[in-house]
């Protein structure tokens, strides 16, 4: 099966109380760990691509593994996504290069600038098929190039920076966004919180109120699971008093509400980080990649697989794909190939 846009994963996700996961990829052990688990649970899933990852491996190798794993697993529904697109070069490059959704965004602009760039991120990448996700409101903590607010001012603060109802409402009808990340109270990075979060979810009530059928987005939900902070602490890690999203709280915001897309990329550093660093202190005289790179692959397989039942995606590609039949299989062009949707 050729990529597909979000679409036909939305369209189904929106009622169907699931979501997809989007997990960042940099390397090709993160999309081998994520494609097997996907396969093994039969879920749909969004492969993301930033722009650091896009200088750190070269989209060249990137799309090179992708098309490698759309070969190996032609039966899983996969998406290709620019996270946190920031300029409409950025945009038009990876709608060349391939991509069948984009981010743009301006959340850190300027109300009206942030409207502006968002239409014009839409119309560009609409004329190639391709669907585009925005981002209203701010969140907290740091993570690659997205610089938000310091996580504790944020936490102390944060009523005051998630995504305003009616301006979500305004900033659809004007901008024809496919989808809209929101802030709900969660945080980029493994430092999120000093206290257990909680998301608002009479926020996303009224969202889904002002914005009936708009698919929603949440970054910045990585639960950072304790287990593997416990192992990079232990093998001479220093991540005192990380803390994530819990699961619980994703499930709900996913199960009863519009949230058809999570972002997962601190979760998938962690496991492999860990798996490395145990490896390197308990077999301290290894030095084959493959010996302390295949248990890290092995770990990230094993945790998105738990992650694809907290967003109930698992057992759903079939669905998706005869969705994707049933809607005329609409692609975009991708690599140069087929015709837009």
């Amino acid at each position: 099966m050729p990529l597909m846009t979000t679409k036909p994963m939305f369209d189904l996700a929106y009622d169907g109380g699931f979501a997809v996961g989007a997990f960042n990829v940099n390397n090709m052990e993160l999309a081998q760990a994520i494609l097997d688990a996907c396969a093994k649970e039969k879920s749909p899933l969004i492969l993301q691509i930033s722009k650091g990852a896009r200088k750190y491996a070269n989209i060249r190798y990137l799309k090179a593994i992708i098309d490698a794993g759309v070969a190996e697993y032609p039966d899983l529904p996969i998406a290709v996504h620019c996270d946190h697109g920031d300029t409409i070069d950025l945009i038009n490059t990876c709608v060349k290069d391939g991509y069948t959704s984009v981010m743009i965004d301006g959340s850190h602009h300027p109300y009206e600038e942030n409207v502006r760039l968002t239409a014009e991120a839409v119309k560009v990448a609409h004329a190639a098929g391709v669907v585009v996700e925005a981002e209203l409101g701010m969140l907290g903590g740091i993570e690659e190039d997205v610089v938000g607010m310091d996580a504790h001012e944020y936490e102390k603060n944060v009523e005051k920076f998630l995504t305003d109802p009616n301006e979500a409402a305004d900033f659809y009808k004007r901008t024809g966004i496919d989808s809209l990340a929101v802030a709900i109270g969660t945080s980029h990075g493994a430092f999120k919180f000093k206290h257990e979060a909680k998301l608002a979810f009479n926020r996303i009530e009224q969202i889904m109120k002002t914005c009936p059928g708009l698919p929603l987005v949440m970054h910045g939900s990585s639960s950072v699971p304790q287990e593997f902070i416990d192992l990079v602490n232990k093998y001479g890690g220093a991540m005192p008093n990380a803390k994530g999203v819990p699961e619980d709280q994703i499930a709900m915001a996913v199960q009863k509400y519009g949230v058809c897309k999570v972002n997962i990329d601190t979760d998938l550093r962690l496991a492999l980080t860990a798996k490395i660093r145990e490896v390197f202190a308990t077999k301290p005289a290894e030095f084959d990649p493959r010996n302390y790179l295949g248990p890290g692959r092995e770990a990230l397989t094993k945790m998105v697989q738990r992650k694809l039942h907290v967003l109930n995606s698992a057992g759903k590609a079939d669905v998706i794909n005869k969705h994707w039949e049933k809607l005329g299989k609409p692609m975009p062009n991708y690599y140069g190939k087929g015709k837009a949707a």
